[in-house]
């Protein structure tokens, strides 16, 4: 159980200790409605770990860039925030003998390889969680879908044990923070900004394939729209580009869901999206 759903249940909010957190535990435990924590296998941690250590490379990565970047504004040196044109303008920079100091172009070959480094790095867990995702019948199941690659797919099935523990797909997208805010009181609902509440890495990445999907949705010819595509088009137009993402994200997490939930395989065609 999340511990913000045992708290309530604590006699004294003043007073924690073991006695009092035990005794709220087994109150909690008994509530008709209390929502569990879903256990993962070991197999579902040692894949999340490529998760976890690829994005932390990738952030790593990121500080490199911005530090490479600031060095050479000291210098007059500005570059695009592009991974890749700071990569192919860096060499030339630092051929170039009378745009920097020695002490300088030293440091910026250091971070130069250091960045290559994590370039390698990252590329060899890619291949593993593209294999991962190869080899997951849930996660193929998954990859149909437009905006879900390898990666996302590898992380949902890792992430969600059993896609049965949510009620609906409306609770899993709430799991993952892709509703908004709810101030309902009285008979009068009011909704606010998105929750941004959950896993951030799964939302993170549900969201760059909302873009994905939203850029093949506007570029697709209309006679070759389907549901999916077709509603996304008008939405665009209706709500903006910002908001429409998470609305795609939202769609997408309830697809998911079903297709987990249900053992079902994707059909735009025939409309079976929840």
């Amino acid at each position: 159980m999340a511990a913000e759903f045992v708290r309530p249940f604590r006699k004294s909010l003043a007073a924690k200790n073991d006695a009092n957190d035990a005794e709220a535990i087994c109150t909690a435990v008994v509530q008709p409605n209390m929502r569990f924590v879903s256990i993962k296998s070991v197999e579902q941690q040692a894949l999340l770990s490529l998760h976890r250590v690829r994005q932390g490379r990738i952030e790593e990565r990121t500080a490199s860039i911005n530090r490479l970047r600031g060095v050479l504004a000291e210098f007059g040196l500005v570059l695009p925030q592009s991974v890749a044109v700071v990569q192919r303008a860096l060499p030339a920079l630092l051929a170039d003998d009378e745009r920097l100091p020695f002490l300088v172009q030293r440091s910026l070959q250091a971070l130069l390889e250091h960045l290559r480094d994590l370039d390698l790095r990252i590329a060899g867990f890619d291949r593993d969680i593209a294999q991962h995702a190869k080899s997951s019948e849930s996660a193929q199941r998954l990859g149909a879908l437009s905006g879900v690659g390898p990666l996302t797919a590898s992380a949902v099935v890792a992430t969600v044990g059993n896609a049965q523990d949510y009620r609906n797909g409306r609770q899993f997208a709430a799991w993952l923070g892709l509703v908004p805010r709810q101030y309902s009181s009285g008979g009068k609902r009011k909704l606010g900004s998105i929750t941004r509440r959950g896993d951030a890495y799964l939302r993170a990445l549900l969201i760059q394939g909302a873009r994905s999907t939203l850029q093949a949705a506007l570029r697709r010819a209309p006679a070759r729209h389907d549901r999916l595509s077709a509603w996304i088009v008008q939405l665009a137009h209706r709500v903006g580009y910002h908001k429409t993402l998470v609305a795609i994200a939202n769609k997408h997490a309830r697809i998911i869901w079903a297709l987990l939930a249900r053992d079902q395989i994707l059909d735009l065609a025939r409309g079976s999206t929840p």
